[in-house]
């Protein structure tokens, strides 16, 4: 995906001098800490739809729904917006008539924000593995942040179809945001030394992305969106009926799976509790 922009850095001697001097800068220089937010919690009645085997029809299961904020010397990265923090608001969460789904947000993303001295206007970078809802319920908050998406994810985004199916308006304040479309397949380095990389990893939506986050003392975590929304996906191979393309989807597990390994990262499946929970309570940070 960056080839032009690794094309760019290096159109004078110098220049790619600089840049391979910095791709050396490691996590313990760059001072990477990874928060990890409670941004939502869903309860599903049937579970059948997350995999288009048949194999969860008439299961219930109970996902978390988080938000990430990577802080580094460069800038802020919020890496997923979570469930909108209006449902905060209601008092027994967000009960869609005739479906058995159970949306619950306990605490306000802005108000977890606050706790480390920050508002929306103060996030530098704002990114999601991808535009639904539940990853991009906040998205409107942070249009004043630069946008790094995936240039197929910002073509589907605002698409007729993604009208027609209602989707703009979690997000529909990113349209005139300063944006940075990140072409081609190859990682984009975030801040420009290798702790923060967003990859390609499409099939659940057109521009499905992870994040891998290179720590200092805990090492690589690989934050990976809906690829395996439950815990049964990734060992099973689920995929679910909606996804965008099912073949897609396959070779982004492959793909994300030889990451993983490359790197040494620990996998986090972002919807399943045990994975979250694995992870520093907010307000303390993974280093």
């Amino acid at each position: 995906m960056k080839t032009l922009r690794l094309w760019s850095a290096c159109l004078a001697l110098t220049a790619c001098a600089s840049t391979n001097t910095a791709s050396r800068t490691s996590p313990a220089e760059s001072g990477v800490k990874l928060y990890a937010i409670n941004c939502g919690r869903v309860e599903l009645g049937d579970s059948g739809p997350m995999a288009d085997d048949g194999s969860l029809k008439g299961v219930a299961s109970e996902s978390v729904v988080p938000c990430y904020l990577i802080r580094h010397p460069k800038g802020d990265l919020l890496w997923d917006s979570g469930l909108s923090e209006s449902i905060a608001d209601l008092p027994d969460g967000l009960r869609p008539q005739g479906q058995p789904v159970h949306f619950e947000v306990k605490k306000k993303l802005t108000a977890s924000l606050g706790e480390l001295g920050l508002s929306p206007a103060d996030i530098e970078f704002v990114s999601f593995s991808h535009l639904h809802f539940d990853h991009a319920g906040n998205a409107n908050l942070f249009a004043g942040s630069t946008w790094l998406v995936d240039a197929e994810e910002r073509d589907a985004a605002f698409s007729e179809q993604a009208v027609q199916r209602g989707e703009v308006p979690h997000y529909s304040a990113l349209e005139q945001a300063k944006t940075v479309r990140i072409e081609g397949d190859g990682a984009y380095d975030v801040f420009g030394d290798g702790s923060v990389t967003i990859h390609q990893a499409p099939g659940h939506t057109p521009g499905h992305t992870v994040l891998l986050v290179r720590t200092a003392k805990s090492g690589a975590v690989l934050l990976t969106g809906d690829l395996w929304p439950l815990r049964e996906s990734r060992e099973r191979q689920l995929v679910p009926v909606y996804n965008f393309n099912r073949e897609q989807t396959l070779a982004s597990m492959k793909r994300v799976e030889a990451l993983a390994k490359d790197s040494h990262a620990r996998v986090i499946r972002e919807h399943v509790p045990e994975d979250f929970a694995s992870l520093p309570a907010f307000p303390t940070p993974l280093e």
